[in-house]
């Protein structure tokens, strides 16, 4: 059975995240977006794994059930370690299919850093600690570099990083078998470096509210079955591992190199003409995840890698709908045209990709069904994201915006 999965999640236990981030409401957005599979995220954290003991029911295939949807247990930790004098700062997902291995994880990694401060914990221990930990617990689990190419928090982030997965994990690297490429990065900045070839690319929203469940995502082709999709998984199978949803990755945070309290956005070239520094204040900017491509690459860009599991590219449903009515996205005119559309077509990634263009025009106002398709045919621009600030999508010119705000609204 078809279905997409979201693998990386935050609970309201987590940081800067929503306090209404609980199973229901994922499960509820779930249905609204699509999304079959859910990681529950978190499950490091004493009070939300009570939670999770408490109201998931096992499927008896290393998942479980709330209110119709699927989740399959993961959490996102942080391991702080010294190399050659600097900070490591690595985030790493792992899957786990039971309840009971989890509690022993849990167990064993309490003694490396405060469960219950986060949702996301800090632990002091090496990278491959972890991997020897989480397996020795329990052999089926899955670690994966989280948000591979972030500066300051991933495996090869220009801040706290590695240039191989095997300076990171040393000996346990080859019990890596995916990566989590990130809002900024997508499968074909991946595929430049051969030394990537060998691993699955998975890609997932890393929400903080429930409405961007889904922004980035996986879809699949086989049982609910935790030993099936970590098998697709790990054999890039694409049979059963069809393809990965992404950002464009020009709006992810950290695309671009910048300095943000300056205003200062460069590409890769324009900070090596400039020697790193802010021209403003002086200061050495961000570097962002198109630069350490082009650094660690031995590939062209545009490389097409053979055999790679496809992926494709979206703008979230109210993002188009806010450009198409010149409205800003938590209007209430944008929350009644997407409840409305959901209605129509039962979720947000069936209009994203299913739906026909006869069927949008019939069913949406025209400029929202050609927001649709000029997403759908790459027809955008996108000012790149830069320095934790997010990059910001135009599909129509200012001006045609303009224009059409006041007849749009009319619709309402």
């Amino acid at each position: 059975m078809k279905f997409i999965a979201d693998f990386h999640i935050h609970s309201k236990y987590s940081r800067a995240t929503s306090n209404q981030l609980d199973l229901k409401e994922l499960s509820k957005w779930a249905r609204l977006k699509g999304v079959g599979l859910i990681g529950t995220g978190d499950f490091t954290h004493p009070l939300w794994f009570e939670g999770l003991k408490r109201d998931l029911a096992p499927t008896g295939r290393g998942l479980f059930e709330y209110h119709g949807v699927h989740f399959i247990l993961t959490t996102e930790v942080n391991t702080l370690f010294y190399r050659g004098g600097k900070a490591k700062n690595i985030h790493h997902l792992i899957f786990s299919p039971s309840l009971e291995s989890v509690e022993k994880m849990n167990q064993e990694l309490a003694s490396f850093g405060d469960l219950g401060s986060d949702g996301r914990p800090l632990l002091m221990m090496e990278a491959r600690q972890l991997v020897k930990i989480v397996l020795g617990v329990e052999p089926r689990a899955l670690i994966i570099p989280a948000h591979a190419w972030t500066p300051h928090f991933a495996i090869f982030g220009s801040q706290s990083g590695f240039d191989t997965v095997e300076e990171c994990y040393e000996e346990e690297a080859k019990n890596i078998f995916a990566l989590e490429t990130g809002l900024s990065s997508d499968p074909a900045m991946n595929w430049r470096l051969s030394r990537l070839d060998r691993y699955a690319l998975i890609s997932n929203s890393d929400c903080h509210s429930a409405r961007r469940l889904g922004r980035e995502a996986n879809c699949f082709d086989c049982e609910l079955d935790y030993g099936e999709i970590a098998e697709a998984i790990q054999r890039k199978d694409p049979k059963r591992f069809l393809f990965t949803i992404e950002f464009f990755p020009e709006e992810g945070k950290y695309h671009f190199d910048g300095h943000r309290k300056c205003n200062v956005v460069w590409s890769p070239a324009e900070t090596k003409s400039h020697k790193g520094r802010c021209t403003t204040c002086g200061k050495p900017v961000t570097i962002g995840v198109m630069h350490r491509v082009d650094a660690l690459a031995d590939r062209p860009e545009g490389f097409r890698l053979g055999g790679a599991i496809p992926y494709r590219n979206m703008v979230p449903l109210d993002e188009i709908i806010s450009e198409a009515l010149g409205v800003g996205v938590a209007s209430q005119a944008v929350e009644r045209e997407y409840q409305r559309l959901i209605q129509e077509f039962g979720n947000e990634f069936l209009i994203l990709f299913e739906a026909s263009g006869e069927a949008l025009r019939k069913q949406a106002p025209p400029k929202v069904a050609e927001g649709i398709l000029r997403v759908r045919e790459g027809r955008l621009k996108i000012h790149p994201g830069y320095d934790g600030e997010y990059g910001k999508i135009e599909i129509f010119g200012g001006e045609e915006a303009a224009q059409e705000k006041d007849k749009q609204l009319e619709l309402f």
